[in-house]
């Protein structure tokens, strides 16, 4: 599936890092994970720190699918609000999904530390009204996510416009939030445990997967197999190749970053991610060489080549959105991509078997937090690899649809 197009601000600015050999010979291990972007780094990070032998293959050089153009906002807010989420899950199960993401931004923090990765930065999460019509619904969220504990503030125009130079007549203002660089990320992720000694295949395409009762067989176009106990499935939106379920609804999604600046400004750089309530919403952030991204404008899923003659069209649409709401601070659009995203009905990953194809473990963080959701999955994977009960598991399971 091609899964993204045009100039991903990160791919440009840090090209291909790092060289991966491609799988030359047969290979056996206790588990393979499938998919070398950000979800099965991070599902290979939490297995090789539980001391799971595993090895990692990836179709394509690594990080060039859905990774590349990640805008890497890290949020514990979820697509579907706190407030709509609880009326289709009940309440105590939509807020465990928020506080899970939640503990995620937290848990990414953590991680980038172990492994010395420097390019991840707290922030505020801002979450404003689109409209003076969306004021009476992003209230009635504040009070959702006020009740369930979460640190947020309301705050006016006027204290957002002086603060952030946003130009909205309201906001929910979260201090949970951050933005990294998922790209390098997630090579940091593998040249940590490659040092370790774990093996990670890059151009390795994997043409056929036989399930069995005693584990699974991988055939690769070059005519090799990969044999093992239990396959992880961290290919992302490609998924949906292997699942006779309708689990997500694709669409084509746009971004820009703008020209650097030798100043954002105190209240811009490193201290605010933005998303709005327009359907689909808008966000916008500061990268970490002083550039603006801004994201959005999203349009059904329907072929590579009619989502690609759009950019240069959604990304002076999305100059645009941010001119509107930020009025006083300059932008001028410079690099524009575009990419494939999932939502699912509920705003929630799906995680562990597929009973269908035995032996298989699913690490499918789709949606907007898909960064997060690919935190939870790789523990819940992890406790079900070392045969340990994950409370949360039947939260984003598939037995839920």
């Amino acid at each position: 599936m091609n899964l993204s197009s045009g100039y991903p601000h990160d791919l440009l600015r840090n090209g291909i890092p790092y060289d991966y050999p491609r799988l030359r010979n047969n290979k056996t291990a206790d588990i393979i994970i499938l998919g070398g972007g950000i979800s099965g780094a991070l599902a290979a990070h939490y297995l090789q720190n539980a001391g799971v032998d595993c090895i990692l293959v990836d179709g394509r050089t690594i990080g060039l699918g859905s990774t590349c153009a990640s805008t890497s906002l890290l949020q514990y807010e979820i697509d579907k609000p706190l407030s709509e989420l609880a009326g289709l899950i009940g309440r105590e199960k939509a807020e465990r999904a928020y506080h899970l993401c939640a503990k995620a931004v937290n848990d990414l923090e953590q991680i980038c530390n172990e492994i010395k990765f420097t390019n991840f930065q707290c922030c505020d999460s801002v979450y404003f009204a689109a409209s003076k019509k969306d004021i009476a619904f992003l209230e009635r969220e504040f009070t959702a996510r006020k009740q369930t504990g979460f640190p947020v503030v309301w705050m006016e125009a006027g204290e957002l416009e002086k603060r952030y130079r946003l130009a909205a007549p309201g906001a929910i203002v979260s201090a949970i939030g951050a933005q990294t660089n998922a790209y390098m990320l997630t090579h940091a992720l593998h040249q940590y445990h490659i040092n370790k000694g774990m093996e990670v295949y890059d151009r390795t395409q994997v043409v056929q997967i036989d399930h069995h009762k005693k584990g699974v067989t991988l055939f690769t176009t070059d005519g090799y197999k990969i044999s093992c106990k239990k396959l992880v499935y961290a290919t992302g939106y490609e998924s949906v190749g292997y699942i006779d379920k309708k689990i997500v609804k694709l669409v084509s999604t746009y971004a820009t970053s703008s020209e650097q600046y030798e100043d954002l400004g105190s209240s811009w750089q490193d201290t605010a991610i933005f998303w709005n309530t327009a359907d689909p919403y808008f966000y916008t952030r500061a990268t970490h060489d002083n550039r603006i991204l801004a994201g959005g404008r999203d349009e059904p899923f329907s072929s590579p080549q009619k989502r690609d003659v759009l950019i240069e069209k959604k990304s002076r649409q999305l100059e645009k959105d941010f001119q509107r709401h930020f009025p006083a601070v300059p932008f001028k659009k410079e690099f524009s991509w575009t990419g494939i995203f999932g939502s699912t009905k509920d705003g929630l990953p799906f995680i562990g078997n597929y009973e269908k194809l035995p032996n298989s473990l699913f690490a499918l963080g789709f949606g907007g937090n898909g960064i997060t959701f690919s935190v939870t999955a790789a523990e819940i994977i992890k406790d079900m690899i070392k045969g340990r009960n994950n409370a949360d598991l039947s939260l984003f399971s598939f037995a839920r649809i």
